[in-house]
């Protein structure tokens, strides 16, 4: 049978709504006239600011489709929303034939965007100079410059920098109402309805972000710092300019090319890049040349995105000389991540003649041998990698690896179950390195290979692995959020198990996946095809399909035909019963006084967006509040997470004494727990393994699983998005909530983790009639 927590209802599964990582949008009122001036803003943004891409509205109503080819040709995230005049007519000044009276209306649109938490509009008549990135951090408030000419109360117009609270139906409804009314004046050097609306309350912004072309009069040059220089008044540049401004307009024509010269400039750019525009511009470029280093950072961009078959594509369209070695590198790299394991060797050995490429090639080659089971050759390649850079991270891992001994398994295979999990290094995340121990608790107290046959989900799933399987009374799947794309990416399935089709088709024992998660970030995509249907044979031939949390359920529920969804049922991580499993658990006699805070730095662009600076700052302030209640100490699941004692340290003098969990072993990880007052973290098993161990949680919520998670347990106050805008305030006193009176939450989270608990036994004596035992 299927138990749920009797008052739990699936959450919604929208990411955005989970994590509230900030949704940050440009817009622009484009028309045909100012078409031109438009497609040069678009790409003095690219080559300005060449690590910026949000969505860039395109507000219209005369475009015609060639004109919106161009504009999509300059951008990968343009979104076209046709103006709604009608709501106009009654305003009663203003001519609505003046291209500046009706953009001064139109602009108003943007209000009514309800898609985003920040939206910048950008004047047609602007051009980016500067790094615009002080602007995508502003998280409070109507931003703007004031009037150079006509005082500081109003704002200019042009460049807005507008917040969710201004993008609503309360404050459209005012600016309709000023606008009926005709309480305000309208020229064409403001924004007369909303300076009447906002009556010089804005926050202000330096001139340099709006530097209105005026103040250049005698050709005096355009100031170094100058972020947007705003060509104010009637004579446009494209229209032939205006005398006076020669210099100013120099610096508009630099932006003023040809698509060809345009995409080629991007590209030559030093620094990070952004993938998205990487790919935009860098596709046709190649298309066009064959250049063979564009076809390498194309490719490249594909890999950090998840786009394995697109990366190789574009490197298998141009010819790449022999002695190239970072493009075959990268060819290589994309072809092992579709499983195109023999066309990679080929490509990653003409890598490694290269000094500068070959520690990463050989670790690559490392790689696909361990995954094939040839520890031997994975051995030989990882230690080339270490002879040619001693302090290879990657060469040293797979080294280790390849060397470690596999446990001897004490047990005949009829009493065995075949277990795939993620088995994590030494020094590797600690929430995972417990996974599969806790997984196999659910099933029995001996978790040792008396009782299991271990199947390294990453490995190829061979013929081999196939009969081994076979031989053991059942198999379970299960340790982590095993439904990731790019944590391992293969073709074989396009999830963490390196499974083909035709050999999970063969496997004659019953299967079992336990507690596994859907763990895509906000922002990251599947291969949706072969997911899918790998994804649907899996649920075909499971007896048991288990997901930990409802988010997950629904998520997977969404990939299968209708007939499937009651196979997928709700199975709690073992982590989160862990004062259940463990044989002869006692919760501590006494705790420490102390506060455990985690960070998680993986995918630090899709956890933290433009938002790091600030989460880090109010991080600063909720450390002092909270050492004011007990000791603070960093805990580390892995080694990236003591970035965020370093980054405290350089950034705000706060020092924090780090525990370095990737070193701990699983009872010692679970004493830890169990022993502090309250756990703050951003990992899910920083939430789940310390709730598990009766410890009062916080979680820091980046990736939507840590809601899901809450929402579970009904307790989604316990969490807090590192988005929000009174994070330290919020930590703090839902800190001091939950350590008021500690004995009664430590009771609330027993309370909670017994209803997880009776779930988990319904599914056992299911898991008994199916497994045996």
């Amino acid at each position: 049978m299927t138990t749920t927590l009797p008052a739990v209802q699936a959450p919604a599964t929208d990411a955005h709504a989970l994590t509230g990582k900030r949704r940050i949008a440009f817009a622009s009122y484009v028309d045909e006239n100012y078409l031109p001036g438009f497609l040069v803003l678009l790409r003095s943004l690219a080559l300005s600011n060449p690590t910026v891409c949000e969505d860039f509205v395109v507000l219209y109503d005369d475009l015609r489709p060639a004109s919106i080819a161009r504009i999509r040709a300059l951008h990968p995230r343009i979104v076209l929303r046709r103006v709604n005049d009608t709501h106009y007519d009654s305003y009663k000044k203003g001519d609505q034939d003046n291209y500046l009276v009706r953009k001064a209306y139109f602009i108003l649109d943007v209000f009514r965007l309800r898609e985003y938490d920040t939206v910048i509009t950008l004047d047609t008549d602007m051009v980016v100079l500067g790094d615009l990135g002080e602007l995508l951090k502003l998280r409070e408030g109507l931003a703007a410059v004031p009037q150079f000419f006509y005082g500081q109360h109003k704002l200019n117009s042009g460049l807005l920098v507008i917040q969710r609270e201004y993008l609503s139906d309360e404050f459209c409804a005012r600016l309709d109402a000023i606008g009926r009314s005709g309480d305000y004046e309208l020229d064409k050097h403001d924004q007369g309805i909303l300076n009447s609306v906002l009556d010089g309350d804005f926050i202000r912004l330096d001139p340099r972000y709006n530097f209105v072309k005026r103040r250049l009069s005698g050709d005096l040059p355009v100031p170094e710092d100058t972020a947007i220089l705003h060509f104010t008044g009637r004579h446009k540049p494209w229209q032939g300019g205006e005398s006076g401004y020669s210099l100013a307009e120099e610096k508009w024509r630099e932006f003023e090319l040809p698509d060809a010269d345009f995409h080629a400039e991007y590209l030559s750019k030093a620094g990070g890049l952004h993938h998205d525009l990487i790919v935009h511009y860098g596709s046709p470029h190649v298309a066009r040349t064959g250049d063979v280093e564009t076809a390498r950072k194309v490719a490249a961009a594909h890999i950090a995105t998840g786009n394995y078959q697109d990366a190789v594509d574009v490197l298998e369209s141009v010819r790449i000389p022999l002695d190239e070695a970072w493009p075959h590198e990268v060819l290589g790299h994309a072809l092992m991540s579709v499983s195109r394991y023999d066309d990679a060797k080929a490509q990653l050995l003409l890598a490694t003649a290269a000094p500068n490429r070959a520690a990463t090639a050989y670790a690559r080659l490392a790689q696909m041998a361990w995954v094939h089971g040839d520890n031997a050759s994975a051995l030989k390649y990882a230690t080339a990698g270490m002879s040619v850079d001693i302090t290879h991270r990657s060469s040293r891992l797979w080294a280790q690896r390849a060397a470690s001994v596999p446990a001897q398994e004490l047990g005949s295979p009829e009493d065995q179950l075949a277990h795939v999990a993620f088995y994590m290094d030494r020094q590797g995340n600690a929430g995972d390195k417990l996974l599969p121990e806790s997984v196999r608790s659910a099933f029995g107290p001996d978790t040792t290979s008396r009782r299991w046959h271990s199947v390294h989900a990453h490995r190829l799933f061979d013929e081999a692995a196939l009969e081994r399987v076979n031989a053991r009374r059942g198999l379970v799947i299960g340790g982590g959020g095993l439904f990731i794309p790019d944590t391992m990416p293969n073709g074989n399935s396009a999830w963490q198990w390196n499974v083909p089709d035709d050999l999970m088709r063969r496997i004659d024992v019953p299967i079992a996946v336990y507690a596994v998660g859907f763990n895509a970030f906000d922002g990251q995509s599947y291969r949706a095809g072969r997911f899918r249907e790998s994804l649907r044979l899996l649920v075909e031939k499971s007896a048991f399909f288990g997901l930990r949390n409802h988010g997950s359920i629904e998520k997977v529920r969404a990939m299968l035909p209708a007939h499937l969804h009651d196979k997928v049922r709700f199975q709690p991580c073992p982590t989160t019963v862990t004062r259940q499993l463990v044989p002869g658990w006692q919760d501590p006699a006494s705790r420490e006084d102390t506060i455990l805070v985690n960070a998680a730095y993986d995918r630090a662009g899709l956890r933290f967006g433009h938002d790091y600076g600030y989460f880090l700052a109010q991080m600063a302030q909720a450390v002092r509040d909270l050492g004011k209640l007990a000791e603070v100490r960093c805990v580390a699941h892995s080694l990236d997470d003591e970035k965020i004692a370093f980054d405290l340290r350089r950034e705000h003098g706060i020092s924090l004494p780090v525990i370095p969990m990737y070193d701990f072993e699983n009872d010692e990880i679970r004493d830890l727990y169990a022993r502090t007052q309250l756990v703050i973290g951003m990992r899910g098993h920083a939430g789940m393994i310390p709730f598990g161990c009766g410890t009062p949680i916080i979680s820091l919520i980046s990736h939507p699983k840590m809601a899901y998670f809450l929402r579970d347990i009904e307790r989604p106050e316990w969490g807090v998005s590192v988005h929000d805008r009174h994070l330290a305030a919020r930590l703090v006193e839902r800190s001091k909530d939950l350590l008021r009176d500690h004995a009664a939450t430590v009771a609330d989270v027993h309370g909670r983790q017994q209803e997880l608990w009776k779930i988990t036994e319904a599914n056992a004596a299911d898991l008994r009639i199916l497994l045996g035992g």
